[in-house]
């Protein structure tokens, strides 16, 4: 194992609404590690944005909040920070991709100025200075004639440059930790392709820890070192990327691996787990994946299982999976 960066414990994060307590996230407990990529999958509606945004602090407010549990990263517990001391951390030790960059980047603002506003806010250079970073970092997530990019609109891009530029704006502080929501979802697959290697090179040369939040298990299997998997804001499974795909132990896991389509197997019609994920704001009271798995039995649906180590490094939240690992 190696040095932990960041360890989160029993997180909670609810919504209130007029009508329901939404748990978007019920008490999940997730590890990082120095340069390791940890994959986080699920459905949507699993909780696996919420985490990150939870991380970040990002909650929209005053309805969504963090109700209990520890984020610490570095040592520190960002969810006790002030909002000044949680700012000065947002973008310089920690960053975050989202999912759709034509939404994130100001579209009134040059792309140069946009990477190089970060660098001003949490680093002591002049202007020229952020500006000469910016283009090295550009350069550096692979985008082509950044000395003319930098004067560029973001509507003048294509999606996976735009892409680009919201990682080039993400690594300019160097962060520890990086977080990507869904970051190759709405791109072709040869620039997913791009951008997922692109992470890597982030990983490698620089070190840098990245909690990936995907639902493709193609992602999953290409990037991840650990996987956490998430269903109805709690986890399920919490592995290495190996036994996750040669050894999966919850039936929801399994379910997820079934439905992927193979091109050994000449199905007519593809397999899909029955049913939809319970709502947040009303989850069953024992397991909540009860009432979609083909081997649950009627005390599945009385208590809520206990995430446990059935094996080493191996966690796993159901009732039906002894320990030593037999499902």
């Amino acid at each position: 194992m190696g040095k932990k960066l960041m360890e989160i414990r029993d997180l909670k994060t609810y919504f209130q609404t007029k009508n329901a307590l939404i748990r978007a996230v019920d008490g999940i407990d997730l590890d990082v590690e120095e340069g390791q990529i940890v994959c986080i999958v699920g459905e949507s509606g699993s909780g696996k944005s919420v985490t990150s945004l939870s991380i970040m602090r990002l909650l929209p407010g005053p309805k969504g909040r963090i109700t209990s549990g520890e984020v610490r990263f570095e040592g520190k517990d960002l969810s006790k920070l002030s909002e000044k001391e949680m700012d000065a951390v947002r973008g310089d030790r920690i960053s975050m991709i989202f999912q759709e960059p034509m939404t994130a980047l100001n579209p009134v603002m040059k792309v140069g100025k946009q990477i190089e506003e970060v660098l001003l806010r949490h680093r002591k250079v002049t202007k020229s200075e952020a500006k000469s970073k910016a283009i090295e970092t550009l350069r550096f997530v692979g985008v082509p004639r950044a000395e003319h990019i930098v004067n560029e609109y973001p509507h003048q891009l294509s999606g996976g440059m735009r892409q680009r530029v919201m990682i080039a704006m993400a690594m300019v502080c160097e962060p520890r930790l990086l977080i990507a929501d869904e970051p190759t979802t709405a791109l072709d697959v040869t620039i997913q392709i791009q951008v997922l290697e692109l992470m890597k090179k982030m990983r490698d040369e620089r070190k840098t820890s990245i909690i990936l939040i995907t639902h493709d298990l193609g992602v999953v299997a290409e990037m991840a070192d650990h996987v956490v998997v998430m269903y109805a804001g709690q986890v399920v499974e919490s592995t290495g990327a190996d036994a996750i795909f040669e050894k999966p132990m919850h039936p929801y896991t399994q379910a997820l691996l079934a439905s992927i389509p193979s091109l050994e197997e000449d199905k007519e019609v593809l397999y899909s787990i029955p049913g939809t994920v319970p709502s947040a704001g009303a989850f069953p009271k024992g397991c909540r994946f009860a009432d979609r798995c083909s081997s649950a039995q009627p005390s599945c649906t009385e208590e809520m299982p206990e995430l446990r180590e059935v094996l080493p490094e191996h966690f796993v939240r159901c009732a039906l999976v002894p320990n030593g690992g037999a499902a």
